[in-house]
């Protein structure tokens, strides 16, 4: 368990808003050196407030996608501020739209942000965490990836996958002491993948934006929407306890989803 994050190298893919500029705040809070990533310029405005504050922090603007990129910063990181000991790969994209009218080029999109995003990622960051013998990588799925999301089903594909990446690089990592695991969110309140979702099923339902939140609490037994607390405290365990968990999906749905 670790006692500290202070001086210890976190990064957060996805931090210029919502839940990823949370866990990277709750990061900052906890004097770790932050680095917050994300194709949104946006994280360099946030990443200035942070270390106007007194943070520790360094933004990168960046195409997940692109890999030889995405591993220049992460060499780049290594030898300015060290070894990452915690990679939460929080960076991904939503679309919803019926079944027949996914593109190739939509299909493609979901993989490659998604999926392809997150393993280049862990590529990038593993260097450092194997030569520790240590590291905590934490990935986002989603309780569409488990039981897959009517009008969704290019994105349920893509975060069911990336249940599969996490369990099996559980496997290839756990001698290094490394702990990979993944996060399965129910809809997440004032966040932009809930917007979409929600303009998506307001227009596809042709219901308002009030009904539909009042019928997918319904399906919830504690009755409410996850907030972005809920899952930032749940990155945050998996930062600094949960040695013994490893190839995990963790669900943060309020009971929606239980396997």
């Amino acid at each position: 368990m670790v006692t500290s994050l202070k001086d210890r190298v976190c990064v957060v893919t996805g931090a210029a808003r919502s839940i990823g500029l949370a866990i990277a705040e709750r990061y900052c809070r906890e004097a770790a050196k932050v680095v917050m990533i994300d194709i949104n310029p946006q994280v360099e405005k946030e990443a200035e407030r942070l270390k106007e504050a007194g943070h520790q922090v360094k933004s990168y603007v960046l195409d997940i996608t692109d890999q030889a990129k995405v591993l220049e910063v992460f060499e780049e990181i290594y030898e300015q501020l060290g070894p990452v000991y915690a990679l939460v790969n929080n960076a991904g994209i939503v679309d919803q739209r019926p079944f027949e009218e996914i593109t190739s080029a939509q299909m493609d999109q979901q993989m490659r942000v998604n999926v392809s995003g997150t393993l280049f990622c862990s590529q990038g960051a593993i260097r450092g965490m194997k030569e520790n013998q240590e590291g905590k990588i934490i990935n986002f799925s989603s309780k569409s990836g488990k039981t897959g999301s009517a009008l969704m089903v290019h994105y349920s594909a893509a975060k069911g996958a990336i249940i599969a990446l996490t369990q099996a690089l559980a496997y290839e990592l756990a001698s290094y002491k490394i702990n990979v695991n993944c996060l399965c969110p129910g809809i997440t309140d004032a966040t932009g993948v809930w917007g979409e979702v929600s303009k998506g099923y307001i227009h596809n339902l042709q219901m308002p934006r009030e009904e539909v939140v009042k019928q997918f609490t319904a399906k919830i037994p504690l009755k409410r929407l996850t907030n972005i607390d809920d899952v930032v405290d749940f990155a945050y365990f998996l930062t600094v306890s949960g040695d013994y968990c490893t190839g995990q999906a963790f669900n943060i749905t309020g009971g929606r989803e239980m396997h």
